[in-house]
Order: C-alpha cells, then sequence, then structure tokens
C-alpha cells in the first residue's frame, strides 16, 4: 500500500454539461460514471485511501453504491470540495482527479506516482500544436502547455496553499502561489475532459448504458383533519376537510414520490423532507415533488410512467381524474398518457369506509437516461 490518498471530485452541478443529467451520473452499462472512473483509477495503484467528493443532496445516495470507499460533502466550489476532502487525509501525498477526467490511461498514474519526490506538486501537461492568439498578438505556442488531472501533490504543501483567499482551478496553482515547485509529465489525449455533452463524443472509455427498467411502490395514508383544504395530486378538492400532516398532506403525491424513490433505490420522502424539520410544515407537495422529480433526473434516470390508486370512501375522486393528471403530467413532465389513476372506495370497511382518511398506492417506472440517443 503507497503512501498516497486519491480523492475523486463529483460534486459538481454540471451547469455547462447541458444534458438531462449530470456527468457523473451517466450510466455505464449499471455503473455511474463517477464510480466507473473510481473503481478504474483505484485499480491502477494500491492506494492507502480513497475518497470520493459527492454533492450534498446525493451524498447519501452516492455512498450506496461502494463500502470500499470514503464519502465526503463537497462545497460549492472545487476548492472547497478540496478542502473538505483533504480534512480526511493523512498520507503523506494526495492525488486528485476531477470525474470529468474520464478515460486516464493506467500510465498518467503510474507516472505521477514514480516522480513524487521531484516536487512539491506532479502534473500532466499537454503541448499545443495550434497557432494561439493572446489579446489579439500571435504567440509562441510552444510556450503555451495545457494542465490536466489528475496532479500529485504533498498533502501539507496543498492543505498550506489552500489557506488562501484566492480562487484556484487546480492544485498547481495554488501551490506556486505560495511558492511551491512544481514538475511537469507528459499527459494523454485520452485524458480529454468531460465539460460539454458534445464531448461524450470524443471519449472512446465509455460503455451505452443498459436497458433495464427499475420499479418502485409508494404509499401513504392521511387521516382528515376539519376545515383544511384538501390537496390531492397537486388539484384543491372541494371538502369540508383536508388531510392532517406536516406539510399539505397530499397523500398521492407522497406516495408517488415513494415510488420514485424506490425505483431509484434512494429512500422514501421522510429522508428527504423530515417531518421534524420546520421548514417543511405546511409545506406545498408540488414543490416537494419538484425537486424528488429534479434528483431523478440528475442521477441519471426517466421516468417512464406513473400509476396510481386512490382509496377513498370520500371525497368522490372520479370527478378530478382530468385535473389530477394534468397536474402530475406537469409536475413529472411526463405525457398524460403515461399517469393512470384508479379511484376506488372501500366498500365502507376499515379506516377508509369509515371515512376517517385516504391511502393512495403508487407504482413509478424508471429507466436509465440514454445518453446514447443525443
Amino acid at each position: 500500500m503507497i503512501d498516497t490518498t486519491l480523492i475523486i471530485l463529483c460534486a459538481g452541478e454540471s451547469s455547462r454539461f447541458g444534458l438531462h443529467c449530470k456527468k457523473q451520473w451517466l450510466r455505464l452499462k449499471d455503473e455511474p460514471l463517477w464510480l466507473n472512473v473510481t473503481n478504474r483509477l483505484s485499480n491502477y495503484a494500491d492506494f492507502s485511501k480513497i475518497i470520493v467528493v459527492a454533492h450534498k443532496n446525493e451524498l447519501q445516495y452516492m455512498s450506496n453504491f461502494s463500502d470500499d470507499f470514503t464519502f465526503v460533502a463537497g462545497g460549492s466550489t472545487r476548492q472547497e470540495s478540496m478542502k473538505n476532502a483533504l480534512q480526511n487525509v493523512t498520507t503523506s501525498y494526495v492525488m486528485i482527479s476531477d470525474v470529468a477526467r474520464s478515460c486516464i490511461p493506467q500510465k498518467i498514474i503510474t507516472e505521477l506516482l514514480q516522480n513524487k519526490d521531484k516536487a512539491d506538486c506532479i502534473v500532466p501537461i499537454l503541448n499545443v500544436s495550434d497557432t494561439v492568439v493572446y489579446q489579439n498578438e500571435t504567440i509562441n505556442r510552444d510556450d503555451v502547455k495545457l494542465i490536466q488531472t489528475p496532479q500529485l501533490s504533498q498533502t501539507k504543501m496543498l492543505k498550506k496553499a489552500l489557506h488562501s483567499e484566492n480562487e484556484f482551478t487546480d492544485d498547481s496553482s495554488a501551490i506556486k502561489h505560495i511558492g511551491g515547485s512544481i514538475f511537469y509529465i507528459e499527459g494523454s489525449q485520452e485524458a480529454q475532459k468531460l465539460t460539454f455533452g458534445r464531448d461524450i463524443t470524443k471519449l472512446n472509455c465509455l460503455e451505452a448504458p443498459s436497458k433495464d427498467s427499475f420499479t418502485g411502490f409508494g404509499i401513504d395514508i392521511h387521516q382528515f383533519e376539519d376545515n383544511k383544504q384538501m390537496v390531492l395530486g397537486g388539484v384543491d378538492i372541494e371538502s369540508p376537510f383536508g388531510f392532517k400532516a406536516h406539510s399539505d398532506g397530499d397523500v398521492a403525491i407522497h406516495s408517488i414520490i415513494d415510488a420514485l424513490l424506490g425505483a431509484a433505490g434512494a429512500g422514501d420522502i421522510g429522508e428527504f423532507f423530515p417531518d421534524t424539520d420546520q421548514q417543511y410544515k405546511n409545506a406545498d407537495s408540488k414543490i416537494l415533488l419538484k425537486e424528488i422529480v429534479s434528483f431523478i433526473k440528475n442521477v441519471g434516470y426517466n421516468i417512464v410512467n406513473v400509476d396510481i390508486t386512490i382509496l377513498a370512501q370520500v371525497p368522490k375522486i372520479n370527478p378530478y381524474k382530468t385535473q389530477i393528471k394534468a397536474s402530475l403530467s406537469e409536475l413529472l413532465n411526463i405525457p398524460r398518457q403515461k399517469i393512470n389513476i384508479k379511484a376506488t372506495t372501500a366498500e365502507k370497511m376499515g379506516f377508509v369506509g369509515r371515512k376517517e382518511g385516504v391511502t393512495v398506492h403508487s407504482v413509478a417506472t424508471l429507466k436509465y437516461y440514454d445518453w446514447t440517443e443525443l
């Protein structure tokens, strides 16, 4: 085992990527890109520790994928994410890579480690073959180099370098800023950065996602509360009572949320919106569903369809079916024909039959976002 920690940064918003999901969650067969990259790099050397830096909203979900790594919440910038990760580093050296460098060859990892004693930071670079113009003046392209990751740094030096008000775009810039030494090795065209969606076509190591589909089941139950507006599927229902709940009690939306999370293997509604948190007091469930739909898409899924069954003795649901379907279509961002709503009574049996509340069962189907169809 080498005295080096590997850090994979994948906490970004992918704001420039421009596709349906975040780049770190593109599926290669059944693996998200971040896991594929981390597994591949971890096999190139016997690292002492491997740290994966995740977006704070995806940290718990990401940690479900492996027990072999340490997962750390990232910050709002690359530098903040690095600082968070470095708090967990005790080795003398640290190698930091961005998940956007998806096809790094083993040769780079090997050469970084072989040259670790030559400077405070070891950096792969590429020469520039095109003519370069800077501020309308042609300059010598031999003086221009393209910096790549991963970069290997002395841990103490990097921690010291990041205690700065300045924002640095890579490790070597921070270390150079405090007078540290840099040693360059030859980079690789294979290690192209995945920044924009169109960059996918330049990478040869990416495999198409599997065609599997994933089904989740959700159920929610709420009793009635007098003198409260009833909301069901995002639609106001004419009724002398609503639902007793921490939020607005939209039992249909709550069950759909659990079905979506179930299909993605992402837990349940209480893990995302705990009823002990006052910010969700009387919350609009439509907003909660929009957040979950955004999460589902960010982590690499498309919603295929949703089927819900509403068990209610009162009120009558049939007059509202069309409105509920239209509301859910907008919230889920899928066509109305992919949403089915069934309503039934409980034949006067049980708490539903006694007109004490309503229960809703939901089934949702997801599939991986197919980035090969671009």
